[in-house]
Formats: C-alpha cells, structure tokens, sequence
C-alpha cells in the first residue's frame, strides 16, 4: 500500500479522533455539538479506528448501543475497502 495513502489515513484518523473530543468537551460544557450523523460518517469515510479510540478515551457515545453497533460497522467496512485496495 502507497505510504501517502497510510499517511493520510493516519492524518484522517487523529482528526476523527479529535472531532470526539471536541463533542465531548462541547457536551460537558453546554456548547454547541457536533451531530451524529458527522460522527458515524467521519468513521464511515475511513476514519473508524479514530472514532473507536475517541469514544474509548473520551468515553463518549459509548452507552448507545446503535451508535457503538453502527462504528463497529464502520470497522468491518474499512477492513473491507483496505483488503480491497491491497488486491488491487
């Protein structure tokens, strides 16, 4: 795999990460928030292993059973598209 691709799927993933950071700090202080359809799209769009380690460090979203489900989801279809690319 290209190292510009793993690269920017890095970069992708710590701005994953940090939009359920900032969500979380937004809910705790009364501000304004980030939806969850951007959330469980970001993970969708490549960036699930930044969404799982955002809710595991910030414990945010993480007693919602359908948005845990739909992250999972998002895991499964990024291995997916990441063996797909590699045979190709």
């Amino acid at each position: 795999m290209n190292d510009n691709y793993l690269t920017l799927l890095a970069i992708w993933n710590v701005a994953v990460f940090m939009l359920y950071g900032i969500d979380k700090w937004c809910a705790k202080n009364d501000k304004w928030r980030i939806s969850e359809k951007t959330l469980i799209g970001s993970a969708f769009l490549m960036g699930a292993v930044g969404a799982i380690l955002g809710m595991k460090t910030f414990h945010h979203k993480t007693r919602k059973k359908l948005f845990s489900a739909l992250i999972a989801l998002a895991f499964l279809v990024n291995a997916g598209v990441l063996v797909w690319i590699e045979r190709i």
